[in-house]
C-alpha cells in the first residue's frame, strides 16, 4: 500500500511540475514531507539552483512534526526570501494534496508577505 501511495505522489508531482516552474524573478517554492520533518525552499529552474530552504530542524529540538510547526516553517522562510528580495513565488506542492501540513506551510508563507 505504502509503494503505491508513493508512486502515485510521485506521478502527480511529475505532473504538475511539466506546468510549474520557477525563475529568478518568480521562483519555485517546493514542499517535502517526510515521517518526522518538513521542509520547503526556494528554486530556480532555470539555471537549477536552489536558492533558499528551511526545515523545521532549524527550529529547534523540542518541535513536533505539527500544522503549527509547518506554518513557523512557512514564515520562516518567507522572512528570508523577504530579506533577499523574493515577493512572488510559483507554489509547488509536490504532489501532496493541498491541506493538512502543506496548506499551514503556504498560508504561513502568505502571511508574512510572499505573493503567489
Amino acid at each position: 500500500m505504502a509503494k503505491i501511495k508513493t508512486s502515485k505522489r510521485k506521478l502527480r508531482h511529475r505532473r504538475v511540475r511539466g506546468r510549474v516552474s520557477g525563475t529568478i524573478q518568480r521562483p519555485r517554492l517546493f514542499v517535502f514531507k517526510s515521517n518526522k520533518h518538513i521542509y520547503c525552499g526556494l528554486a530556480d529552474d532555470v539555471s537549477g539552483r536552489v536558492l533558499l530552504s528551511y526545515s523545521d530542524m532549524k527550529l529547534g529540538k523540542d518541535v513536533n512534526n505539527t500544522k503549527e510547526t509547518a506554518k513557523k516553517v512557512g514564515e520562516e522562510l518567507a522572512k528570508l526570501a523577504k530579506k533577499e528580495g523574493y515577493r512572488k513565488v510559483v507554489f509547488d506542492r509536490s504532489g501532496y494534496r493541498y491541506h493538512g501540513k502543506v496548506k499551514a506551510l503556504a498560508d504561513g508563507a502568505r502571511s508574512q508577505g510572499l505573493k503567489f
